[in-house]
């Protein structure tokens, strides 16, 4: 597959690149032939895992390098942040300056667990993309890759991933950026689905993806039709 002309000497930095979402997807823009920088809590951690991740996925691929959070930041042209909920806004309040003037795309969702599974939690700005937007104003935020199952972006034997990849955001040649990035994983489609005010129900449309899997042992993701 080739790379978008959208997308051609773009850098992606992920944030939160050694969890298994953000490994997932590094691996999968990697092997698509883009330049990606793993971010983590300490610098040694991040190039760990880029290590690892160039080594697995061999000649062919993208560059993997690693760096800490605020480095992958500063490297990224396109800035994933893949990073758990608890540390979100501390997290993009660190990285205001770093990320300014680029596109922010968020993939967090603000889920809890309890014994009866997982549930949406309330957020005061009303979603995790825009509380990112609310901290970052220098920056054009976008939410998506909130539905996609790790355990598939991650996995080397699975060719293909069958899923559509829900854009939000407010600037369109932002979202179409993403709406390309998501394409370049084989079997994705990004598909634009609103503007951020309606990222909520579709970062908590992840608690009921998780339960469903959890019901059928599968790794269920989502498609929209006729379009």
């Amino acid at each position: 597959m080739s790379i978008p002309e959208s997308l051609e000497g773009t850098t992606i930095a992920v944030l939160g690149g050694t969890g298994p979402q953000g490994r997932g997807l590094a691996r999968r823009f990697a092997a698509a032939g883009l330049s990606v920088v793993l971010g983590s809590r300490t610098e040694e951690k991040g190039a760990a895992a880029a290590a690892e991740l160039a080594a697995a996925l061999g000649e062919g691929a993208g560059s993997v390098t690693g760096a800490d959070n605020a480095g992958a930041a500063a490297a990224g042209d396109v800035v994933l942040v893949v990073v758990p909920w608890d540390g979100h806004k501390e997290l993009l309040e660190g990285l205001r300056s770093e990320l300014a003037g680029k596109v922010v795309v968020d993939c967090v969702n603000p889920l809890g667990f309890d014994k009866q599974g997982p549930f949406a939690l309330q957020v005061e700005e009303g979603s995790a993309t825009q509380q990112a937007q609310a901290v970052l104003p220098d920056s054009t935020v976008v939410g998506a890759f909130h539905n996609v199952s790790a355990v598939l972006l991650e996995d080397p034997e699975v060719t293909s991933i069958d899923t559509d990849v829900l854009v939000l955001g407010d600037e369109r040649e932002a979202t179409d950026l993403v709406q390309d990035l998501a394409g370049v994983i084989p079997g994705v489609r990004g598909v634009y689905a609103g503007r951020r005010r309606n990222a909520h129900q579709v970062e908590a449309l992840t608690a009921n993806l998780i339960a469903a899997n959890r019901r059928y042992k599968a790794h269920a993701g989502v498609r929209i039709t006729d379009v």
